[in-house]
């Protein structure tokens, strides 16, 4: 099933093919929006549900995973140009309560330098794995709809070793960004939806994001995510739609919409959010993977382009964008997640063929 929606009388043949073989290639269903010179494009294709025929939104909600970072770390930077909060202050300035190492700042937490442990496990150069709060399997499926305090995924974190000392390493750590979002709701005496409210969604008009919290509910419409695990020697599916995802806390509980990534990520990339001079410390990189504060800068044919991808259980956003915010790429995919997170070959390479399409000029 396919169905598109060409903004100003687009015709893209090679966008509806893209999303059609994502589909081929084990999505249960795929919404995409492009907005370009050529103006905006929007399609989908696959179905809504598995077992129905119906066809998925195309601009329906979706839960974007660690695209939640970006929108973290920008209310971060603008509470830094508002004064409240210093981006090489120490965190446990604004987090005394933690014992926190005094050398881990702000900047460090945001491009995940500082060394603190993954509250969701941690997999080491050797191979060796240490787990931290369940998010695979029966363990997970069982424990779906249970709340973790962010402070619980802190001192989890605080209680295991730290990977290397603050400021001399890289390694992404959801952590980091449940201690962000805490710096916030700190410094501001609200919650973090609340200045999110403030500084961007309200701003800019966004009325279809939402940082739910603990809540597993999921705004309609929406298409559906599910999972698949081993239960007793058993093969199970479920429905995963709705889940708590106070298991990873600010490091990707956000749900959004396209139109609202899109809106969001333009308006970011084309300074309307940050001054000038923050907007540049976001979008410099740390060598190692090129990851800014918020924001992955990657080198294509087609010159840089900024994004922060997202993915959790059944469910995952792209999010790209020029570094002047005139072309975006913003998408919601659904899939049948797993414990061996088999679907990540075909995640990587749909990201790539995106990219090289959108952004590069490359056409098959």
């Amino acid at each position: 099933m396919s169905t598109k929606l060409s903004g100003q009388g687009q015709d893209r043949p090679e966008l509806q093919k893209a999303i059609e073989e994502l589909v081929e290639s084990g999505f249960v269903g795929v919404q995409l929006r492009v907005n370009d010179e050529q103006g905006e494009w929007v399609g989908g294709a696959g179905v809504r549900e598995l077992g129905h025929s119906a066809e998925p939104v195309t601009n329906g909600h979706f839960r974007i995973g660690s695209s939640t970072k970006s929108f973290v770390a920008t209310s971060v930077l603008m509470l830094v140009a508002e004064g409240k909060i210093g981006l090489d202050a120490p965190a446990d300035d604004y987090l005394p309560g933690f014992g926190l190492d005094r050398r881990i700042t702000v900047r460090m937490l945001l491009q995940h330098t500082s060394g603190i442990f993954n509250h969701t496990g941690e997999l080491y150069a050797d191979g060796t794995i240490v787990p931290g709060v369940p998010w695979q399997g029966k363990a997970w499926v069982d424990g779906r709809f249970k709340t973790y305090l962010p402070k619980e995924l802190v001192r989890l974190s605080l209680s295991r070793p730290a990977r290397f000392a603050p400021g001399t390493g890289w390694s992404y750590a959801n952590t980091n960004y449940v201690l962000a979002r805490l710096v916030i709701e700190t410094v501001t005496g609200r919650s973090f939806a609340e200045e999110l409210q403030r500084l961007i969604l309200g701003p800019l008009g966004m009325t279809g994001t939402v940082a739910p919290g603990a809540s597993p509910e999921i705004p309609e419409p929406h298409n559906h995510g599910y999972y698949r695990y081993q239960d007793a020697g058993q093969e199970q599916t479920v429905d995963v739609t709705r889940q708590n995802p106070s298991w990873v806390g600010a490091g990707g509980d956000m749900i959004s919409t396209t139109q609202d990534l899109h809106a969001y990520f333009s308006a970011l990339m084309g300074g309307k959010l940050l001054p000038a001079e923050l907007l540049a410390e976001m979008r410099t990189p740390e060598a190692t993977v090129g990851y800014g504060l918020g924001v992955f800068a990657q080198e294509t044919d087609g010159g840089t382009v900024f994004h922060h991808n997202g993915a959790t259980m059944g469910s995952a956003a792209l999010m790209y964008s020029t570094p002047d915010g005139s072309r975006t790429l913003t998408a919601g995919l659904t899939w049948v997640d797993d414990a061996d997170l088999s679907i990540a070959p075909a995640f990587q390479t749909a990201q790539q063929r995106f990219v090289d399409t959108v952004f590069c000029g490359k056409l098959d």
